[in-house]
């Protein structure tokens, strides 16, 4: 009997939408949510938290997810896939450059 290994890369995490669809986060690029001390806790800027907690992954075929967690017990992450928009804004709101991809979105975000 033949075994065919499909996991050849790092590991399949499945979104959260029901949808089956899958992303390995071995091979993407990813930013980690940037904080702010209030003088008490690490803050996030990605939800203006101390205990939820963000991270943008790109896919080498260019999708946006977004992973949410948080330290409440009993909570369950989310693997979201994330339009340019949503992806551009968290770049912003997280104090990184913006991705070479994205820049036409960020402008976008541009008040004059």
């Amino acid at each position: 009997m033949t075994t065919i290994n499909t996991r050849t890369r790092g590991e399949r995490v499945p979104l959260t939408d029901g949808s089956g669809r899958w992303f390995d986060p071995t091979v993407c690029m990813s930013w980690d949510e940037g904080t702010r001390w209030d003088g008490s806790n690490h803050v996030s800027l990605a939800t203006g938290d101390q205990w939820e907690h963000e991270r943008l992954y790109r896919t080498p075929g260019g999708r946006w997810v977004l992973h949410h967690w948080s330290q409440w017990q009993g909570s369950t992450p989310s693997y979201t896939e994330a339009d340019r928009e949503t992806a551009a804004a968290w770049l912003v709101r997280n104090g990184y450059d913006p991705h070479p991809d994205l820049v036409e979105a960020i402008e976008r975000l541009h008040l004059e």
